[in-house]
């Protein structure tokens, strides 16, 4: 811009009058100005008149909302650790029909005590009712329907009274490690194959 405008200086310079006693040096200095400004222009990096422009930011996920794979994982890892301290997994995958009744309940009280320690790791859970099972309890209006499942003859609307069949569960709490990992990434192995090498 700067340098069009030395141009339009010089081209002004000789149409003024003769009578003015600057125009004789008028002419080449500004010229000279001119192809010293558009040697600078065209010297510069190109890096430089880069930075210039605006540069368009690129596209981010939306915060907060998981990647899919990365959820996906995170549940695995969490069963991971269940099979780890508990041997869920074990339990639940093997035929328990070839077992004793015996044998069956003395896993399950392994997969209990190492399942019960890793929710309590990760979770803070208590219940959604104190009352014992069998109480009589009020359900309240505008009661939330991921707290309260409600069966029977159901007519009217809340509050209800009823038997409380079951106490529920909720948590206030989640605490389980993030894993960082590609959308092309596999999934993480549940437990790794044991091999005794002799």
């Amino acid at each position: 811009m700067i340098a069009v405008l030395l141009l339009v200086a010089v081209s002004a310079a000789a149409v003024l009058p003769a009578a003015e006693p600057f125009r004789q040096y008028l002419s080449p200095a500004t010229l000279a100005l001119a192809i010293l400004v558009l040697i600078g222009v065209f010297s510069q990096p190109r890096q430089t008149m880069a930075r210039a422009a605006p540069a368009a930011e690129p596209a981010r996920p939306a915060p907060g909302r998981p990647q899919a794979g990365n959820a996906d994982a995170e549940i695995v890892h969490f069963l991971a650790m269940l099979q780890e301290k508990g041997r869920l997994v074990d339990f639940l995958m093997d035929d328990i029909n070839a077992y004793s009744d015996a044998q069956v309940g003395a896993a399950a009280r392994v997969v209990h005590a190492g399942c019960k320690s890793v929710l309590q790791d990760h979770f803070m859970i208590n219940p959604v009712r104190q009352e014992p099972e069998g109480s009589t309890v009020q359900v309240p209006a505008g009661y939330s329907s991921d707290e309260y499942r409600l069966v029977g003859r159901i007519a009217g609307t809340a509050p209800f009274s009823g038997v409380l069949v079951h106490r529920g569960w909720k948590t206030g709490m989640v605490k389980l490690p993030q894993l960082l990992r590609g959308a092309a990434d596999p999934l993480p192995a549940i437990a790794p194959a044991e091999v005794e090498v002799r």
